[in-house]
């Protein structure tokens, strides 16, 4: 049991601030629809129990993911967070399409423009309370994506900025930052659907909120599900490929690089270098220059385990491998 308390402590925590902000707006949302039989109001709650739940599975799954590799599981449970988001993401597809079926519902049979303004209050109280709530995740996931990409968070920035390096956050974190885009702006076209039918009469307004409420839910699940399954089949980083090879060429020892991979597992990363050195270095040298390059690679963001071999120099240019190709065509 300490061992499990242990890894809950290790999860993600905009995971779990996401999760029970969504339970929370989930409720609020549901009493409302209880109240009003808005269609606009059933796809935001909706929406939010879809999220809570997801997020739910991804903190738990990013907890488990951070159990100590086994003799069975070498290189640790990385990958197990992917594989969770993969079953949870079916719950959000399925309420996806169920919101998108209520809202063509109300599109082809409207219901009657409701003229109480105590139920339009809650309505529009209730979805503003919501946006609050969904922005303020949205803006601490924002911060975390800055931060897990070294990048500076003050300000707006998490707001802005973010967009721009969403592709190098961890998966849970990008999963929270994708979702509370949605619900946050799903709010504010829920509010807006609202008013439209209240003033102008136009009933099938918040029908048509509904399909795009559901839609924008549907996309987020063709996102989440072909990162994660990529991520489950073992996906590389270019971008710390990138990194790592101008560590391994800066020292004066390395001629070349012959190979270099850089395996997601999860939140990790696992590291694989074989190097061209000269050929005339011993043993001690030869082992001091892996210890020296290793430590440096593991002091990288994420980077959990390092392999590194060498190889004789073969006086030809492997590393860029965009380059090499270059140069072979041009002659």
């Amino acid at each position: 049991m300490k061992d499990i308390f242990r890894l809950l402590k290790q999860g993600s925590k905009s995971s779990l601030i996401a999760s029970i902000v969504n339970f929370i707006i989930a409720g609020l949302k549901g009493v409302a629809f209880l109240f009003t039989a808005n269609v606009a109001m059933f796809a935001e709650m909706m929406h939010s129990l879809g999220d809570a739940i997801n997020q739910l599975f991804v903190y738990i799954g990013s907890s488990l993911s951070k159990k100590a590799p086994t003799e069975r599981f070498p290189f640790g449970f990385g990958r197990l967070v992917n594989l969770v988001c993969l079953f949870a993401i079916i719950v959000v597809a399925i309420l996806s399409y169920e919101t998108i079926r209520e809202g063509i519902h109300h599109i082809v049979e409207p219901l009657p423009t409701d003229t109480d303004t105590t139920m339009l209050l809650i309505n529009i109280g209730v979805l503003a309370i919501a946006a609050i709530l969904e922005s303020f995740v949205l803006y601490k996931a924002g911060k975390e994506i800055l931060q897990q990409t070294d990048q500076p968070y003050d300000g707006l920035k998490p707001l802005t900025k973010s967009f721009l390096h969403l592709n190098r956050a961890k998966p849970a974190t990008k999963l929270v930052f994708m979702e509370d885009t949605v619900a946050t702006a799903g709010a504010l076209l829920a509010i807006i659907a609202i008013l439209i039918a209240r003033f102008t009469g136009f009933a099938p307004s918040e029908g048509i909120a509904s399909v795009i409420i559901g839609l924008m839910m549907f996309y987020i699940v063709y996102r989440v599900f072909m990162e994660n399954a990529a991520g489950v089949l073992g996906e590389h980083d270019p971008h710390m490929e990138e990194r790592i090879s101008q560590i391994v060429l800066r020292h004066d020892a390395i001629a070349d690089i012959r190979k270099l991979f850089v395996l997601k597992e999860g939140d990790n990363l696992h590291v694989e270098v074989i190097a061209e050195i000269d050929p005339d270095l011993t043993s001690r040298e030869v082992n001091s220059i892996r210890d020296e390059i290793e430590k440096i690679i593991m002091e990288q963001r994420h980077v959990t385990d390092v392999n590194m071999e060498f190889e004789l120099d073969d006086g030809k240019k492997t590393w860029p491998k965009t380059q090499n190709e270059m140069d072979q065509k041009s002659k």
